[in-house]
């Protein structure tokens, strides 16, 4: 098992740039794939970003390429979403997860073990 936690969110404007952390505890994220999600009102966990074990490898989403970019921090056992250019569009509660049976992330939500609490990002127009 592993525990997450989400940090970052925040109210910003459009064309703005957050950074969200998602500090990882239990197993060493070397070992595991971690992906980010984001679910917005009356919508269904959509995936933005996933990293692969110990970071060789990222993947990003059609809608934020280009804008968002993941990252992981092995000494920290940490896991950045660094969105840049953001748009109304992006306004959801962002949740990271941890794959612990791949090594490279998948878009399936159900492929997920674990799971944080979410962070709020709100983009103003």
């Amino acid at each position: 098992q592993v525990q997450l936690v989400e940090s970052g969110g925040g109210l910003v404007q459009a064309g703005d740039s957050l950074r969200l952390s998602c500090a990882a505890s239990g197993r060493t994220f070397s070992d595991y794939a971690m992906g980010w999600f984001r679910q917005a009102p009356g919508r269904g966990r959509e995936f933005v970003a996933g990293i692969s074990r110990a970071g060789a490898r990222t993947v990003g989403a059609n809608s934020v390429q280009g804008r968002f970019t993941i990252s992981g921090d092995t000494a920290k056992n940490t896991v950045y979403l660094q969105m840049n250019n953001l748009k109304p569009e992006d306004s959801a509660i962002y949740y990271c997860a941890a794959d612990l049976r791949r090594p490279h992330p998948t878009a399936f939500v159900n492929y997920y073990d674990n799971w944080g609490q979410g962070t709020q990002v709100t983009v103003s127009s």
